[in-house]
C-alpha cells in the first residue's frame, strides 16, 4: 500500500548505480591490501604451472583437479572419490575460519581477500593508471564523448578484458594439465568445455571487476547481511570516534579552535572509499572494512597536528566507553574471548582430525557390494555361492599384488573370476574391478543371513583392509 506522503513511500530494493572514483591513498593499510592483492593473485595465476614428481604413470602438475580419473591432487597429498570427506572438511573450516574473522575483526575477508575486492582493486589500479587519479576521472566521467575519451576508454578496457582473460585461462588451467591444454588452446583443439569457461569467467571477471564493482557486494553477495550475527558489541571493525571529532569544522586556530572537534570535515575519508560512504555515519551494511579510510584520517590528522585514530579498528563497547572517559583495554583483548575462542576451537580440531586421518590413510582400499540378483545360488553337490562386486585401489605409484581372503561362520572358499589363486595385480594409482565368488560346503551350510568379512592384503607391506558384508544361504 502506497502512501502519498514522501516520507511514508516504500524504499526501492534497488538503485541505479552511480559511478564511483575513489581517490589514490597511502598508508599502512593500503601497503597492506597491495601485498594481500601481489599474493593472492600471484597464487592463483602461477599454482596451475607449479610442477611435483609423482613418478611415472602419475600427473607432475602440482595441483590438479582430475576429472577424468576422479581424483583431485594437491603437491603428495591425493584425494580420491571415497576420500571427499575432506574436500568437505575444507569446506567446514572455511566456513569456522570465515566465522572467526569476522567475529574477531569485521568483514575483514571482505576488505582484503574476497575475489571482488582483490579483482576490483586491479581494475582500479588499471584505471587510475590510464586515466588519471580522482579529479582526472570524474572530469572525463562528465565529458563529452572525444578521440581522447574513446582512446582512453578502448585502452582501459582492452586491459580489463585481458586480466578477465587471464583469470578465465588461469581457471581451466587447474582442471587439465597447464602446458598441454595451453598449447591447444592456441591451436584450436581444446576442448568446447575449455571455450565455454573461459569465455564465462572472462565476461564475469570484466562484468563484475569493471562496471558493478560495489553492487557486487550490495546486492549479490549475502555475506553482508549474514555478517551480523557474527558480530557483537566487542568486534573490532572500521569506526569513526565521533565524541572527538564532532562538531565537524575547518581547522582554525586560536580560542574557536576550541568550537569545533577534531573533524575538518574535509571529506578524504569519503573520496578513498571504494564504497562510496561515509563512515562517519556510523556502522552501514555496504563498508567493506577495507580501512582506507583510516590511511586518509591518519594523513590528514597528521598534517594538522592532531592525534591519528579519529577512524580507526575500534570496538562499539570502546567507543562508549571512551565517550564517557573510560579506560578501554588493549585491543587485542577484544579478540581473545569466549566467541572466538569457540570459533578457533572448533577450526584447529576439524583440521586436526583431516591431518590425523591424512597421515594415518591405507594406501589400499577395499569396496565390496553383494549380488542382489540372486542373491545366492544352489550348486549341484549342494553348496551355497555368493556373488560380489569387488574394488581394489591401489594408492601407490607402482603395481602392487593383493591377496583375497574371507572370513565367515563356517569355512568358505574364495574365487576370483577370470584369476587363477587368490592373489591379483593392481596397476598403480588404480582401481580393479573384480567379481568373487564365495562358496559354503553343503557340510557346513550356512541357511539366511550370515555375516561375512572380506579382506585384502598388500603381499609387500602385509597392509590389510576389510569390509563387512553378508554371506546369504537358503531358509531353513
Amino acid at each position: 500500500m502506497t502512501s502519498s506522503a514522501g516520507s511514508d513511500a516504500p524504499q526501492p530494493l534497488y538503485a541505479p548505480r552511480e559511478p564511483i572514483f575513489p581517490r589514490r591513498v597511502r598508508g599502512w593499510f593500503r601497503n597492506l591490501k597491495w601485498w594481500i592483492l601481489a599474493v593472492t593473485l600471484g597464487i592463483y595465476y602461477v599454482t596451475p604451472w607449479i610442477r611435483w614428481d609423482r613418478g611415472p604413470n602419475l600427473p607432475d602438475q602440482a595441483v590438479l583437479v582430475d576429472l577424468a580419473s576422479r581424483r583431485f591432487f594437491f603437491f603428495w597429498i591425493e584425494i580420491w572419490p571415497q576420500e571427499f570427506y575432506y574436500v568437505a572438511g575444507l569446506l567446514i573450516m572455511a566456513g569456522l575460519g570465515l566465522f572467526l574473522f569476522t567475529s574477531a575483526l569485521g568483514r575483514v575477508w571482505c576488505g582484503y581477500a574476497c575475489p571482488q575486492t582483490v579483482w576490483t582493486d586491479l581494475f582500479i589500479l588499471v584505471e587510475r593508471w590510464i586515466e588519471g587519479d580522482r579529479n582526472a576521472r570524474v572530469r572525463l566521467f562528465h565529458a563529452p564523448w572525444t578521440g581522447r575519451k574513446i582512446r582512453l576508454r578502448l585502452a582501459k578496457w582492452t586491459l580489463w578484458l585481458l586480466i578477465g582473460l587471464a583469470t578465465g585461462g588461469a581457471w581451466v588451467f587447474y582442471f587439465a594439465d597447464a602446458p598441454t591444454l595451453a598449447r591447444d588452446l592456441v591451436t584450436g583443439q581444446a576442448h568446447p568445455v575449455a571455450y565455454s569457461a573461459i569465455a564465462i569467467l572472462t565476461a564475469t571477471t570484466f562484468v563484475f571487476g569493471g562496471f558493478m564493482r560495489e553492487q557486487v557486494c550490495i546486492y549479490m553477495c549475502p555475506w553482508p547481511r549474514i555478517q551480523a550475527a557474527m558480530m557483537d558489541p566487542y568486534t573490532l571493525t572500521v569506526s569513526y570516534r565521533a565524541h572527538r571529532g564532532e562538531p565537524r569544522g575547518k581547522h582554525l586556530k586560536g580560542r574557536d579552535a576550541q568550537r569545533f572537534g577534531d573533524c575538518i570535515d574535509c571529506n578524504a575519508c569519503v573520496a578513498v572509499c571504494p564504497m562510496g560512504i561515509d563512515i562517519r555515519d556510523g556502522q552501514q551494511l555496504e563498508c567493506i572494512t577495507c580501512a582506507l579510510c583510516i590511511d586518509a584520517c591518519d594523513d590528514v590528522m597528521q598534517r594538522i597536528g592532531k592525534p591519528r585514530g579519529l577512524i580507526d579498528y575500534v570496538t562499539l563497547a570502546d567507543l562508549e566507553a571512551e565517550a564517557r572517559g573510560e579506560e578501554t583495554p588493549p585491543a587485542w583483548r577484544r579478540v581473545i574471548r569466549p566467541r572466538t575462542l569457540l570459533y578457533f576451537t572448533l577450526w584447529a580440531g576439524v583440521g586436526l582430525a583431516m591431518l590425523a586421518t591424512l597421515f594415518m590413510r591405507d594406501t589400499v582400499g577395499l569396496t565390496v557390494a553383494h549380488d542382489r540378483n540372486p542373491l545366492y545360488v544352489t550348486l549341484s553337490d549342494g553348496s551355497v555361492r555368493n556373488g560380489y562386486s569387488v574394488k581394489i585401489a591401489n594408492r601407490n605409484g607402482e603395481p602392487r599384488d593383493y591377496r583375497l581372503s574371507a572370513r565367515a561362520p563356517q569355512p568358505v572358499t574364495v574365487q576370483i573370476a577370470g584369476v587363477e589363486g587368490d592373489t591379483v595385480t593392481v596397476p598403480p594409482d588404480s582401481i580393479r574391478e573384480l567379481r568373487l565368488f564365495l562358496t559354503g560346503h553343503p557340510v557346513f551350510a550356512m541357511h539366511g543371513d550370515n555375516p561375512v568379512e572380506i579382506w585384502v592384503e598388500d603381499v609387500r607391506t602385509r597392509e590389510r583392509k576389510r569390509v563387512a558384508n553378508f554371506f546369504m544361504g537358503p531358509e531353513g
